[in-house]
């Protein structure tokens, strides 16, 4: 089985090992998602204490906009990483093939 996907996000692991996660989404979403856009939540700002204080809320907003979509992760070291040279926004496929053990 092939599949094409889109990269979406690199992550470095959070437990400061030595692995990157991709994020990868059908291209049909990332289309879907650019057709239908969701203005990003407004700031009434008027001093600094205002923007931090806003700022929680903005980023929740926007981040809710993003559930809906499915993703696959993949889990790669960081030599993996480095030789793929992939970066959000490349297509890539994706092969999955049964390993038939022999008799």
């Amino acid at each position: 089985m092939k599949k094409e996907y889109v990269v979406i996000e690199i992550a470095a692991s959070q437990d400061g090992g030595p692995f990157v996660f991709i994020s990868l989404t059908d291209p049909r979403e990332v289309r879907e998602s650019f057709q239908t856009p969701t203005a990003p939540p407004s700031l009434a700002v008027s001093s600094m204490d205002d923007l931090m204080k806003g700022l929680n809320k903005a980023f929740s907003g926007m981040s809710k906009g993003m559930s809906g979509r499915f993703m696959t992760t993949l889990k790669m070291d960081i030599k993996e990483y480095e030789d793929s040279g992939l970066k959000v926004g490349d297509k890539i496929n994706l092969e999955i093939v049964k390993v038939e053990e022999g008799t």
